[in-house]
């Protein structure tokens, strides 16, 4: 009997979810929310999804046609299909979509966000709130999606590369093994635990890159409309120096939550099998980075909205709790306010929204094990 899975969401990951677990030999329920339904309309008229070989003038991996189980904008349908439910959906849409989801949801499921950006701690309180104590639920939170992956027509996706692996932390910690036993069948990578969706979440490699490049070269992005590589362009020598300095301030936070967090240079290296010496080698060099000429065009991408939210902010208010500067961290979401007349210090993933505030970090790391 084939495994099952449920995909919620249905932008770039979410096809590309549905599409390789279902090569891998799952069967998947897509889900699409009413409104935000077009791709499965797509799918429907196409009959699947496909995998393009080629594209930019690259051969890509991973190409094919495949038909989903089920297509559903049902979301209690997309629920009851299975025991592993699977949300490849931005930050911003996680709190949304899980309390839609609560009616829904029964004891023993398990919920992997892909970013995990600590969303399984908003989860959590929200079901305490909402009146679901007793339900008897997994978070997951990955670092990440596995795949550099693109919607580039109806149903048709171009998958640029995919990691080696896929590092993942389970709330409540003591379920991690559970997890990964229950998800590596419908996945087509390795997963690996980690010790706490802490750790998941300063581990999210967009942290070093995004953010702060984005940041620091808003003008090109804006007035060239993104049209040119992002890793390779916006990556120089001087920029990458500042990355450093913020990646001090990532590591600095894990050691002082007794994390060991792997420096950027050895995690890129190890999920996209290279051998570079440097974070800017990495950049300028990667070739699954390299595959795609597009770039944000705008303060408003996803690279600012959801990546200094929901990985900078969090990193921010640890960092106010355990009495460590952080002047890269703390000025790029200074920049960021300005440029999108928000305050993100209050707006993005807090400790409060996580349910951590009013507690230590020895609390905190007691309350993720």
């Amino acid at each position: 009997m084939k495994p099952r899975v449920s995909v919620i969401g249905s932008g770039n990951a979410g096809l590309t979810a549905a599409y390789h677990f279902t090569l891998h030999g799952a069967d998947v329920c897509l889900y699409g929310a009413p409104g935000f339904d077009q791709a499965l309309t797509d799918i429907e008229q196409c009959g699947g999804i496909r995998a393009l070989a080629e594209f930019n003038n690259t051969s890509l991996s991973y190409a094919g046609f495949e038909a989903c189980d089920k297509v559903s904008r049902d979301l209690a349908e997309t629920i009851a299909y299975s025991d592993i439910l699977i949300l490849p959906v931005p930050s911003f849409a996680q709190e949304p979509l899980f309390v839609n989801m609560l009616p829904h949801l029964r004891d023993g499921q398990i919920i992997m966000l892909m970013p995990g950006n600590y969303g399984s701690l908003v989860l959590n309180r929200i079901k305490q709130e909402k009146g679901y104590q007793d339900l008897k639920l997994t978070f997951v939170d990955a670092i990440s999606i596995p795949w550099a992956t693109r919607i580039i027509g109806p149903a048709e996706i171009a998958i640029l590369g995919m990691k080696k692996f896929l590092p993942i932390a389970a709330f409540p910690a003591t379920d991690v093994d559970k997890a990964v036993d229950a998800l590596q069948p419908v996945m087509p990578l390795r997963l690996t635990p980690l010790k706490n969706v802490i750790e998941a979440g300063l581990e999210n490699i967009n942290f070093g890159g995004h953010p702060l490049l984005t940041t620091l070269n808003m003008g090109l992005l804006e007035n060239f409309d993104g049209q040119f590589n992002y890793y390779k362009d916006c990556c120089s020598v001087s920029t990458a120096k500042a990355a450093a300095v913020m990646e001090t301030e990532r590591l600095s936070i894990g050691a002082a939550f007794g994390l060991e967090l792997k420096p950027e240079l050895i995690a890129m290296n190890a999920l996209y099998d290279m051998d570079c010496q440097s974070v800017y080698e990495v950049n300028r060099t990667s070739e699954t980075h390299g595959k795609l000429n597009s770039a944000p065009n705008s303060a408003s991408n996803r690279y600012i909205t959801e990546d200094a939210a929901y990985l900078l902010v969090p990193c921010y208010e640890f960092a106010k709790l355990l009495n460590i500067e952080t002047p890269i961290i703390t000025s790029c979401l200074h920049i960021d306010n300005a440029y999108n007349d928000t305050n993100y210090f209050e707006q993005g993933r807090t400790l409060k929204l996580m349910g951590l505030d009013n507690k230590s970090a020895q609390e905190i790391m007691d309350f993720v094990s």
